[in-house]
């Protein structure tokens, strides 16, 4: 570890399961230890996700033993390296899909598969609103829908984290894309990257107007991406833990291709202090006008 590596740490603990009051911030944490093929991580900024909320409540299918600091999306600096590290020194900015110890918290050990360099057009909050918005997305676009270059994709609730990834993406690829959100300030959002149309999905008779969008023909392809409304099980799973599989694999590259082509560009929302973690938790479920990506800076 670096000479000037703190000993304790500031980080969010969950001690027994429940509402968002069950976030409680340490400030007498030990900063973790990377062991082989890990990496300790300086924590800049940490991503929230509704799989995060559901996994705190205890209704998630796999708990965590207690306690635990959530947070899987984090995005910082190298500070330490373990053994058998090859890809990775102290001082590289990255970002990451998944994370040993927890993310909200100001370090953190992550496995070197789940670390990724972090080009220099993306900030640290940018960082930190990548892994599960652009994995899911991409998985609900490509590996449930089959979506093909050509095709009209309608993105419900776009202006969120994910289904702004989901628009950057969708265009990039060659889809039509037609997306909804609740508020003007979302709609202009989802119209800035890369939706060809928005439609207010408050709106009555909002349907129709997607219809006629469509000269009566319809979409190929719907994406489900509000937040209050309960992910199917599989985008959980996916974000559960970041199993490291070939879906995983084949996610990165895209993301990668994403970055090098320069549609890849987080839209970052709320940001929240450590200490704020409970209202992150609060109002990523009950405010439905999402406007970027909610992330908790260090």
């Amino acid at each position: 570890m670096m000479a000037t590596t703190p000993k304790l740490m500031r980080a969010i603990r969950v001690s027994e399961f429940g509402g968002p009051s069950v976030l409680k911030l340490c400030s007498n944490i030990p900063v973790p230890n990377p062991g082989q093929k890990q990496v300790l991580i300086h924590v800049h900024a940490c991503g929230v996700n509704p799989v995060e909320t559901y996994i705190r409540s205890g209704t998630y299918a796999r708990k965590p033993s207690l306690p635990y600091t959530p947070g899987t999306d984090v995005s910082g600096v190298v500070e330490a390296v373990g053994d058998r590290v090859q890809l990775l020194q102290a001082g590289d900015r990255v970002f990451t899909t998944a994370t040993e110890t927890g993310g909200y918290a100001e370090y953190t050990v992550v496995s070197e598969d789940c670390v990724h360099r972090l080009p220099d057009p993306l900030d640290y909050k940018q960082g930190a609103a990548i892994g599960i918005p652009y994995c899911t997305a991409y998985r609900a676009l490509f590996h449930k829908a089959h979506a093909k270059a050509g095709e009209t994709v309608l993105i419900h609730g776009a202006s969120g984290g994910v289904g702004v990834a989901a628009c950057q993406m969708a265009r990039a690829l060659g889809l039509r894309v037609l997306g909804t959100a609740g508020t003007t300030e979302g709609l202009e959002l989802v119209l800035r990257n890369g939706a060809h149309q928005a439609f207010n999905h408050k709106e009555e008779g909002y349907t129709s107007k997607i219809m006629d969008a469509t000269k009566g023909q319809g979409v190929n392809v719907i994406v489900e991406m509000l937040s209050n409304v309960n992910l199917s099980n599989d985008l959980q799973m996916l974000a559960y833990g970041g199993r490291v599989t070939e879906e995983k694999a084949e996610c990165a590259a895209a993301l990668f291709a994403g970055m090098d082509a320069g549609w890849l560009k987080p839209a970052v929302g709320k940001q929240y202090t450590l200490d704020m973690a409970y209202q992150a938790h609060i109002d990523i479920i009950d405010c439905p006008g999402a406007s970027g990506k909610m992330v908790l800076t260090m």
